[in-house]
């Protein structure tokens, strides 16, 4: 019987011990973007499934910890961004980093669910590149440096785009809710 192939980190015991260091972190960065325990779970399983993909001959990676926060955030757009096109919102059973503090009022608390999933809606619709930028600094709370450094990019091209990202959801957000534009 031939042996499991070899993936991009080792044989497959090595993917299972960078999943047992690493699960909790990919978790939770994909549960601050999906907002949804079930969904951050599928994107879970998403990122560990591609690595077992990836052939050994990939160039290896300098900064696992890194490469799979960004895998997370990525997969978890993604799922929201197909939610959106198929017209299905999940049905939020957990409570992600924006959420109302749990002794607010039950109308403050519907607010804040319906900011956030304004806020997923409007990220659903982003570019890529801006979406993973808002997601790494709003949801996972990177610095502008940190977030540049992470995707190579200079820490002007990640505050030009937070800034444009965060007016275009501001727009979209006064817009549903009615207000004149200025």
């Amino acid at each position: 019987m031939d042996p499991p192939p070899a993936t991009a980190f080792g044989p497959p015991a090595g993917l299972e011990k960078m999943f047992q260091e690493h699960h909790g972190a990919v978790l939770r960065a994909a549960l601050r973007v999906t907002g949804s325990a079930t969904d951050a779970e599928d994107v879970l399983q998403t990122v560990f499934l591609r690595m077992l993909r990836r052939p050994a001959t990939s160039a290896a990676m300098e900064n696992v910890a890194g490469y799979l926060h960004r895998a997370a955030v990525n997969a978890a757009l993604d799922l929201v961004r197909d939610r959106q096109a198929s017209k299905q919102v999940p049905l939020e059973d957990s409570a992600p980093q924006l959420a109302a503090a749990p002794a607010a009022a039950p109308d403050r608390q519907h607010e804040a669910r319906e900011m956030r999933e304004l806020i997923r809606r409007g990220l659903a619709r982003l570019a890529p590149r801006a979406a993973e930028i808002f997601a790494l600094h709003y949801f996972e709370g990177y610095s502008n440096p940190e977030i540049a450094h992470m995707l190579n990019i200079s820490s002007a091209g990640v505050a030009v785009t937070l800034h444009r990202t965060r007016a275009r959801l501001q727009e979209e957000i006064r817009s549903f809710m009615g207000e004149d534009h200025e």
